[in-house]
């Protein structure tokens, strides 16, 4: 890789060609202001904040979409760069609320961090405000577009990175706006609730739909028993929200906290996870040695589901039957448990911390999730909210002694704990798969570094004792449409599908990148947060889904053996198509 060298206020910094201006002075140790910037998201130079000066030009331009050059000399800070930069977040605060203690991101919102940087404590301008109404349409995400900053990470995320196209710019100068396409409602439009939208934006303008009070409420009932699951994602995610490290580790204190909340009993999801590998595995199984339809493409992603059966109805049957681990978890919680403990499913409220905010949606998505009689998941979570919930309690996160969860649904293998990263339903499926299909006792290798990574396609063939599987992995929705056209050509040629077992997820990074993460969220985070579940993984005493004694136990007790008629009614679902548009 070429190499350039140049200089940042006079520090001599080396960067690779192509390195853009704002990122070659973060090597330098110059954070240079931006707002409508994301190194997820091409640079569009919205804002206007990182205007920078090169010596022996007259010209002031972006950092964020101007590349660093050989030979250059960059002038990132001076007053008159201070006082345009302070003019432009004035500007932009004169068009925006002052309701910051009542914004669901008050203390995270970059531009109220930016003019705290820059003592911003007057208002030159006069307010412009103009009373947008609050779209409240979906059971996941809320737009404010009264607190929009019109940086257009939102729809370049929902476009280009997730190709849903639900929302984009609305009318133009003034009166320009960021609504769904088409300027339906957010439920009318195509939007799949992935929930990237709220994840990228540097504001309170889109959120997660708040349901705290409603678990707040649960937990002061003496006439419900309240359960909770956690999923696997939220343990290496949640210390963000108490100044950890990106990836820490926060199993036991998530399950100490959730108990000094009120909660009588605490889940994981990563059990129902390894219950989903009994399911999917066997059912791929089936599929794969008896000739049934191929390839097997996997569920567990709710926003994946809900994006093909609106893009891509024509791939229903190659979709796995099983539920999400957190539908499966649920039901089981619901009758299993119940039955185990002489409750009633409608005594018990079952509450779901997830890193998702298109859970959300599937709670309610079909008849199917009502496999006990009722809701199988009352409420959904997402990880910031939960974060949110322990500060309120009062609880010393960081502090808490590590506790385990409880007995029946709570103990898992390192094969569910990875379920939460791109890749991971792929790599517990094949070490159980392996052993299924050969008899033996484990794999050669338990891990398959073929599919890990965070490359958008990941394509491998795996050999099992001379049976080859070919598979593939995506992750990022904007991905999936390059796997799902080779299928179809491979159809309209008449071939073999090249692929057998087909993992999505529609986050980047899979669920550790989920739209109910802490924000602030780059490849650098994911990272750490990938390393995080790896590690759990690595200090499992059990790695494979099918060892884990809970789950045997729950086979051998209560469901007879996988895809039984019990487990269909209880953990299996149904896809169909469903307009892109509902107006």
């Amino acid at each position: 890789m070429k190499m350039l060298n140049l200089k940042i206020n006079d520090i001599p910094v080396q960067v690779p060609e192509g390195t853009n201006i704002l990122n070659a002075a973060k090597m330098a140790q110059v954070k240079i202001p931006s707002l409508c910037y994301h190194p997820d998201l091409p640079a569009w130079a919205a804002c206007g904040i990182c205007v920078v000066k090169i010596k022996g030009s007259s010209k002031m331009i972006r950092a964020c979409s101007a590349a660093a050059a050989e030979g250059m000399d960059v002038i990132t800070h001076d007053p008159e760069l201070y006082s345009i930069r302070r003019t432009v977040l004035e500007l932009i605060l004169s068009t925006h609320p002052d309701d910051c203690l009542q914004c669901p991101r008050n203390g995270s919102c970059e531009l109220q961090r930016l003019a705290q940087e820059f003592g911003i404590r007057e208002a030159p301008y006069g307010k412009r405000l103009r009373n947008l109404p609050v779209e409240e349409s979906t059971t996941s995400i809320v737009l404010n577009p009264e607190k929009c900053i019109l940086c257009g990470r939102c729809a370049a995320v929902c476009q280009q990175m997730q190709g849903v196209w639900a929302l984009e710019f609305l009318s133009r100068g003034e009166n320009t706006r960021i609504a769904p396409a088409a300027d339906v409602t957010l439920d009318e439009s195509p939007c799949i609730k992935c929930g990237q939208c709220s994840a990228h934006c540097p504001v309170g303008a889109i959120y997660e739909k708040d349901e705290t009070g409603k678990v707040i409420e649960a937990l002061r009932d003496p006439n419900k028993i309240c359960v909770v699951q956690i999923a696997p994602a939220v343990r290496v995610a949640l210390g963000e929200a108490f100044g950890l490290e990106p990836g820490a580790l926060t199993t036991g204190q998530i399950y100490a906290a959730l108990r000094r909340l009120g909660f009588q009993r605490v889940f994981d999801t990563n059990y129902s996870a390894d219950v989903t590998i009994m399911e999917e595995g066997t059912e791929f199984i089936s599929r794969f040695t008896k000739g049934g339809t191929l390839p097997l493409i996997t569920s567990c992603c709710p926003a994946w589901t809900d994006w093909m059966e609106k893009y891509a109805p024509d791939f229903v049957e190659n979709f796995s039957t099983a539920k999400s681990p957190q539908q499966m978890l649920s039901a089981l919680a619901k009758s299993y448990y119940a039955e185990k403990e002489g409750l009633k499913p409608k005594q018990i409220f079952m509450v779901s911390i997830m890193p998702c905010t298109a859970k959300k949606f599937e709670i309610s998505r079909s008849d199917d999730m009502c496999a006990t009689g009722k809701q199988d998941t009352d409420v959904v979570l997402t990880t910031r909210e939960l974060g949110r919930m322990f500060l309120s309690a009062g609880i010393d996160f960081t502090h808490l002694k590590d506790e385990t969860a409880d007995e029946l649904l709570g103990a898992y293998s390192g094969a569910g704990t990875i379920f939460g990263v791109t890749g991971g339903v792929m790599e517990a499926a094949l070490r159980t798969a392996y052993c299924l299909l050969t008899g033996e006792a484990q794999p050669p290798s338990i891990e398959f570094a073929c599919v890990r990574g965070m490359e958008g396609v990941k394509e491998a063939e795996v050999d099992i004792k001379g049976t080859r599987v070919r598979i593939a992995v995506a992750h990022q929705m904007g991905n999936v449409e390059q796997v799902l056209n080779a299928i179809r050509e491979d159809r309209a040629a008449g071939r073999k599908p090249r692929y057998d077992f087909i993992e999505v997820m529609a986050c980047r990074g899979g669920c550790i990148g989920g739209g109910g993460q802490p924000t602030g969220a780059n490849d650098d985070v994911r990272a750490k947060r990938t390393a995080g579940l790896y590690t759990d993984d690595e200090r499992s005493a059990i790695r494979m889904s099918h060892l884990n004694p809970q789950v045997q136990a729950l086979y051998r007790d209560y469901l007879g053996q996988p895809n039984s008629d019990r487990a269909h009614h209880l953990l299996h679902t149904k896809y169909t198509k469903r307009k892109l548009y509902k107006c």
